[in-house]
């Protein structure tokens, strides 16, 4: 009996000595000139995402306007303390002024290993989004080059192509006399698997038309972010990171990223043996491999030319370094551009064409300036001049990467100890090793900045009223040198397959088109509870 009391008080005493240390992580902004999100022990200010009792927009809405008046506000994520900055003045000195404080990303699976030359296994720990410090550098210079204006210029004809087969198969289903009712972010999402197949992965597959295709299968099972195996390896990634690197374990599943892999490899033996060479991702790895992909002036790359939601690049992807890479690393690279253009490409189509459906005077004018365009090609295929000269169709789409932003927040890693003062009395300390986070939907939703939110406008985007938003406040594809590399990639895959969806089709409510869309809960990022159906409806047959 004494033998179990004292058990008992021992088991107790660990049990308040762990609640006591995990407690003492929650006091870390008291000593802060900042206000702080209340937390609630163990899941921080994140318990609305983890338990899915909100949709993620609508959290990051509420821990936005929680401190109105507040440029910076604390929150927990989990255990971790987090700098929420809301104001785009102190935005832009993070990420752009001070860049050199704020290098890194504050990804989970990021190490302190993939700073160094040390080989590291898994193709999310070899990516560019990975990489920290002076690795993160030499891999942004290398890629810079393949993303120019004049190598997305060449990868046009690909993408054109995906669009017209999605396209030709409608209107085949339409001739049979099929109604064409459709879930839009299916629809898109195999259509986007199908551009990254040829672009990223120099193969050709067609999962518009056999949803089943292997490749779009695998792709399914590897973007997969809603199954609980993932989110146990976030969990523990953001718990215990040193047993994660100490065992190897990458966000992606061996199996799948040994089948992504194994392709690429293929593809490059394939084209050496033959001297294919092709417009592409791999072709451009393999002149990585030889040292002859190099940086070019390029006027075709500006953002005037590409759209006004475009990035330019800084200094340090247009640097040189004399680095050797593994093919382990460049392989990488094509499975991180198949993340993260899949999902946000399709989201931003969906999204998009869900609006015009909704605003069909927006659908008309967006129309009209297509058959204008196709009036002026005379019969010949849509160019990549043609459709860069499409203003209308740069300012919807702007506008639905600022009401749908397919990647809804980013955050930066303070490398060293930093002083935050935005000049008018406030002075944050933040210490080497905290996290900011940018809640970028919250910010581009926000009235003070884009009145009347919930209104899809693009007139917020015609060449009169661009002088008035607010720099700093529309960030799509987030803010200072370590930006989306592949953002021109992205606009244009979009803006090709609008313009041949709305040349053949005009698009249409159905009984299932729900008004207002409804975001699920389930999701950690922007998608629909019930789906985006929306009727295809032929011009002319």
């Amino acid at each position: 009996m004494e033998v179990d009391l004292l058990s008992t008080i021992a088991i107790g005493c660990i049990i308040l000595l762990i609640y006591h240390y995990i407690s003492k992580k929650y006091q870390y902004f008291l000593t802060k000139p900042i206000p702080c999100l209340k937390p609630t022990f163990l899941v921080g200010n994140i318990g609305a995402t983890i338990f899915r009792t909100k949709d993620v927009r609508t959290h990051i809405y509420d821990m936005y306007r929680a401190y109105p008046e507040s440029k910076v506000v604390g929150l927990y994520e989990l255990t971790k303390p987090m700098f929420m900055v809301r104001d785009p003045d102190l935005i832009k000195q993070i990420t752009v002024k001070d860049f050199d404080h704020f290098m890194d990303r504050s990804l989970p699976s990021s190490s302190n290993r993939t700073e160094s030359d040390e080989p590291v296994e898994g193709l999310f720990a070899n990516s560019l989004v990975a990489f920290r410090g002076q690795k993160w550098k030499d891999m942004r210079s290398t890629l810079s080059p393949a993303f120019n204006g004049s190598k997305i210029r060449h990868m046009f004809d690909l993408i054109a192509e995906c669009s017209r087969s999605m396209v030709e198969h409608f209107r085949t289903e339409a001739t049979a006399g099929r109604r064409l009712e459709y879930e839009l972010k299916d629809v898109f999402s195999r259509f986007c698997n199908d551009v990254i197949a040829t672009v990223a992965f120099g193969i050709k597959v067609d999962s518009v038309r056999d949803p089943e295709t292997e490749f779009y299968v695998k792709g399914k099972q590897l973007l997969d972010f809603q199954s609980v195996k993932i989110i146990v390896k976030f969990l523990l990634f953001q718990t215990v990171p040193w047993l994660m690197r100490k065992l190897e374990v990458d966000f992606a599943d061996a199996e799948l990223a040994n089948y992504f892999k194994g392709i690429i490899k293929d593809n490059m033996r394939q084209r050496e043996v033959h001297g294919i060479v092709r417009n592409d991702m791999v072709q451009m790895l393999m002149e990585v491999r030889k040292g002859t992909l190099k940086h070019s002036n390029d006027d075709q790359g500006s953002k005037d030319a590409a759209g006004f939601a475009t990035v330019e690049e800084s200094h340090f992807g247009k640097s040189t370094h004399s680095r050797v890479w593994t093919d382990s690393e460049l392989i990488s690279q094509c499975f991180i551009f198949f993340i993260a253009g899949l999902d946000t490409v399709s989201s931003c189509l969906t999204f998009l064409t869900y609006e015009l459906t909704l605003n069909p005077d927006i659908q008309q004018r967006l129309y009209e300036e297509v058959t204008d365009t196709e009036k002026s090609l005379e019969g010949k295929q849509l160019s990549y001049e043609a459709l860069q000269n499409m203003k209308y169709l740069d300012m919807v789409v702007s506008e639905t990467l600022r009401k749908w932003p397919p990647t809804i927040d980013t955050d930066r890693y303070s490398t060293k100890d930093y002083l935050l003062d935005d000049g008018a009395g406030l002075r944050v300390r933040i210490e080497q090793g905290q996290s900011i986070y940018i809640p970028i939907v919250a910010i581009q939703n926000d009235p003070k900045y884009f009145p009347n939110p919930e209104r899809f406008d693009p007139e917020r985007f015609s060449e009169e009223n661009r002088p008035n938003i607010v720099p700093g406040t529309f960030i799509p594809f987030g803010a200072g040198p370590r930006n989306c590399i592949g953002s021109r990639l992205a606009l244009m895959e979009v803006k090709v397959a609008v313009y041949y969806l709305l040349k053949e089709f005009s698009l249409e409510r159905t009984e299932r088109t729900q008004v207002p869309i409804k975001l699920s809960k389930k999701a950690i990022d922007l998608r629909t509870e019930n789906g985006a159906w929306v009727e295809l409806k032929p011009r002319r047959l």
